[in-house]
């Protein structure tokens, strides 16, 4: 079904339709697509961060070593933010506390999943002797790669939109979904904040990648950057979306969460750049350093010889009668 975007417009631009379906039966299996958007950034942002950590001479694939406990526990810390910060949706007469469990639904919050993995990539980088900051400044636009990429999943499940819009690119809302606000007409428009979002955290990730080269930046940096560039965003997209949402002092808790990430990834940036000032000798920790299999390290043999000097009159006449010898 199709909607005009506005009276003013119509007929010349279209809106944004949305998804008709957002999951596939394959016979006893269903597969939502929310699973799949987020699957896929997971993926992404996993070999984004593999190369990357290469490129600083890291083992191939440590990434997920590190991602065996990060994914898990970021997983968990976002569903459990998205379900602390909207309580009325799990607890309270007419809900379904069994919901909580039913991730595939929709309802994880970034800021939930930032807490928990990074706790998990702190463990994961204990494991394997990697830097924290080395993985977190590797795994920044990766990051914001997956949440592009995940942001999709809103669009498929018709959630997180923003106000009602008369521009020419509105996004198109179901009147039947449960989440339709009440009062307004069908065809009503709003703004498609998964797209702000997917564009703003595309241009991020070259932004990242761009800076972080040009300027060749380390120990955490890179991450502070991160942190700042999407809450920055954030904010803007939280303050015009119009799902409900704990209100504190007057503004959103995400938009309170997004402040403080912009605040602390300024403190990162700044402290980081002024404890570590030169560059990181490696992307282990001391005595951690890993070895490519097959390395030769002749020094430590007793066949090293040192041929940076002609050979002695010794050693050439002890060489000469090994010669006759032989023949």
């Amino acid at each position: 079904m199709t909607f005009a975007p506005s009276s003013a417009l119509n007929g010349v631009l279209a809106s944004i339709p949305s998804p008709s379906v957002s999951y596939i039966d394959l016979g006893p299996l269903r597969i939502h697509f929310y699973a799949l958007c987020i699957i896929a950034g997971i993926i992404a942002a996993t070999l984004l961060t593999n190369w990357r950590l290469n490129k600083r001479g890291a083992e191939p694939w440590v990434v997920i070593d590190i991602s065996l406990i990060a994914v898990p526990l970021a997983i968990i810390g976002a569903r459990i933010y998205h379900v602390a910060t909207h309580p009325g949706f799990y607890f309270g007469e007419g809900t379904d506390i069994w919901a909580i469990f039913r991730i595939w639904e929709g309802g994880i919050a970034i800021y939930g999943a930032l807490i928990g993995g990074g706790i998990g990539a702190w463990l994961g980088c204990r494991w394997t002797g990697i830097r924290f900051w080395t993985f977190a400044d590797a795994l920044a636009p990766g990051l914001l790669l997956a949440q592009a990429m995940g942001r999709f999943g809103n669009w498929f499940n018709q959630e997180l939109y923003g106000l009602p819009t008369d521009l020419p690119w509105g996004l198109e809302i179901d009147a039947d979904n449960p989440a339709f606000p009440p009062g307004l007409a069908p065809g009503t428009l709003f703004h498609p904040t998964f797209l702000y979002e997917v564009i703003w955290n595309s241009l991020g990730v070259l932004f990242l990648l761009w800076v972080g080269n040009r300027f060749r930046l380390q120990w955490g940096r890179l991450f502070g950057l991160y942190l700042v560039w999407y809450s920055a965003g954030r904010i803007v997209w939280e303050s015009i979306r119009i799902d409900p949402s704990e209100i504190i002092l007057g503004l959103r808790s995400n938009v309170w969460a997004a402040i403080l990430g912009v605040v602390l990834g300024l403190v990162i940036f700044f402290v980081q750049k002024r404890r570590h000032p030169g560059y990181e000798p490696s992307p282990y920790v001391p005595g951690r350093e890993w070895k490519p299999a097959g390395t030769v390290q002749s020094q430590d043999t007793g066949d090293f010889v040192d041929v940076s000097e002609p050979p002695t009159d010794e050693v050439t006449a002890g060489t000469a009668t090994s010669t006759a010898v032989l023949k």
